[in-house]
C-alpha cells in the first residue's frame, strides 16, 4: 500500500487550544485521525509527522521524495505554519525531491489576514494549495491529491 505523508510545521501540535477562533478546536490528534480514516477508505497509509523544527521537516521531504522515487509514496499533504512566510530551505526541499507532489494546506484563509502571511516560499513549489477550509481542508487536499495523480501510480 503506498504512503501518504500529512506533514505538519511549527506551532500545530497547539491545534485546539492556540487562538480557536482562528484555527478552530479541532486538536492536531484528531485531525491526523480523520486523515488516516480517509486515507484508509481511498486505499492508502498515511503517516503524520508535526515538528517546530524545519530541518525535521526538510528531512521528511526528503525521506518522502525517496519513497516516491521507488514508488512507495504518493505524495504529501503539508501545512507549513508560519515556515510558509519565511522558509526558501522548504522550498528548495520540494523542489530538490524532483517529483514529488506536496499540497500546500492551510487552516486559516491567510490571504485575509495579515499581510505578511500573504507571501508564501512553499506555493511555488506546491503541486496544489488548499487555503482557509478549516481543518477539512486537510482532507479536500488529500482527496486532490489521490484524485490528481493516484492514477498516474
Amino acid at each position: 500500500m503506498k504512503k501518504i505523508l500529512i506533514l505538519n510545521g511549527p506551532n500545530l501540535n497547539l491545534l485546539g487550544t492556540r487562538e480557536p477562533a482562528t484555527y478552530g478546536s479541532t486538536t492536531l490528534a484528531d485531525v491526523e485521525a480523520q486523515c488516516k480514516a480517509e486515507g484508509e477508505r481511498l486505499g492508502y497509509a498515511v503517516e503524520c509527522f508535526q515538528s517546530n523544527w524545519e530541518g525535521a521537516l526538510i528531512d521528511k521531504i526528503h525521506e518522502y521524495g525517496r519513497l516516491y522515487k521507488s514508488g512507495e509514496a504518493l505524495g504529501c499533504v503539508f501545512n507549513p505554519g508560519a515556515f510558509t512566510h519565511t522558509s526558501i530551505a522548504l522550498h528548495d526541499a520540494i523542489k530538490g525531491v524532483d517529483g514529488l507532489p506536496v499540497i500546500e494546506c492551510h487552516i486559516s484563509n491567510v490571504h485575509a489576514r495579515e499581510e505578511f502571511r500573504h507571501h508564501s516560499w512553499v506555493s511555488p513549489a506546491a503541486a496544489g494549495i488548499v487555503i482557509g477550509f478549516g481543518t477539512d481542508g486537510y482532507l479536500i487536499a488529500l482527496g486532490g491529491l489521490v484524485r490528481k495523480f493516484g492514477a498516474k501510480n
